[in-house]
């Protein structure tokens, strides 16, 4: 079992309250407690599947500085969910930045070498990504792609009529979904799927989500 030693922080009160006037994104996010080891792992696995992130506990949804009322309250929660909740596992860095008479915890995650990574919610293992201000759940498209960024093997693909097709409509219409793909060269959902992942992982394709809904975009002009 992996214990997690805190470092006092080498950022000060003053530095601390410039971060948090940046708001929350992509790399940041605020949390008052620890709410569950299940919901701290998902803001973990996405902020390491993604481009690494800091949660900073003890600070309210507005910004204001509340801390907690010792780290140690929290550790057993961290790590639970470092430990036993995600996969695989990911190493943390805790920092403390003393305030008043409690403590605000920086969990600063890094970007995993090894994607993607997963968290058990119980019924099943899954993938989150950030996206924006928001951790999501990853969908299969968007963990091939993070598994194919990752592997040693290159990926490759034809540029034939499909492809072809899906080009002019890109040029035209700018996005697509793996369904429209799938309708519009008349294949079926998972080879539509695939061809989309392999161009996005090839880098000719960018996949965005954006309110639930998930769709291409070329990368480049082709």
């Amino acid at each position: 079992m992996q214990e997690i030693f805190p470092v006092r922080s080498k950022m000060n009160l003053q530095d601390l309250r410039n971060l948090i006037k940046t708001g929350e994104s992509s790399f940041l996010e605020f949390k008052r407690t620890i709410p569950s080891p299940e919901k701290i792992a998902r803001e973990m696995c996405a902020f390491a599947n993604s481009n690494g992130g800091i949660l900073i506990i003890g600070i309210d949804d507005d910004g204001s500085l509340v801390g907690v009322e010792s780290y140690y309250e929290q550790h057993f929660l961290l790590t639970e969910a470092t430990n036993y909740l995600l996969k695989p596992a990911i190493e943390p860095e805790i920092e403390i930045i003393p305030f008043k008479n409690k403590e605000i915890v920086l969990v600063k995650i890094k970007e995993a070498e090894d994607k993607p990574v997963f968290v058990d919610l119980g019924d099943e293992w899954a993938g989150f990504v950030r996206v924006n201000d928001k951790s999501i759940k990853a969908s299969k498209e968007m963990l091939q792609v993070l598994k194919n960024r990752t592997s040693e093997e290159g990926v490759t693909f034809e540029f034939g009529p499909n492809e072809q097709k899906l080009f002019r409509f890109l040029n035209q219409y700018e996005r697509i979904t793996v369904n429209e793909f799938s309708n519009l060269v008349n294949i079926s959902y998972r080879r539509a799927s695939r061809i989309l992942v392999n161009l996005v992982s090839a880098g000719v394709l960018n996949l965005f989500t954006h309110e639930k809904a998930e769709f291409f975009t070329l990368a480049r002009p082709v």
